[in-house]
């Protein structure tokens, strides 16, 4: 699963390159995105640019992940398309997750 890491200010940005988050990636991806944020910043913003569809599987691998991350580390999400959007909020992760239209905007949220 093609990943996208970048330092944004004192974040880390992880852009998905795929569009999909389904049952046959989701353990892929879980590995993937906590792995790249093993020992990072405070903040990882995972940029869902790219990806159209996500399945209870890819949901539960974000959540997955949020879980495995330091203490001290936080994950936010960014730049949801608007039917990705709709299954995090259907389903109350809107209220788990703090989603930003973009990544820029979700580092300047955490500017101290």
């Amino acid at each position: 699963m093609p990943l996208k890491s970048q330092k944004m200010g004192d974040a880390l940005v992880l852009t998905m390159t795929d569009d999909r988050i389904d049952a046959a990636s989701s353990i892929r991806f879980k590995d993937e995105i906590a792995a790249a944020a093993r020992g990072g910043p405070h903040q990882i913003v995972l940029d869902l640019t790219r990806v159209e569809f996500i399945d209870s599987s890819g949901l539960g691998a974000v959540v997955a992940v949020m879980k495995a991350l330091a203490p001290e580390q936080r994950l936010d999400l960014a730049n949801l398309a608007p039917i990705v959007d709709k299954v995090f909020r259907l389903t109350r992760m809107d209220s788990v997750f703090a989603i930003y239209p973009d990544a820029q905007t979700a580092v300047r949220a955490h500017v101290a």
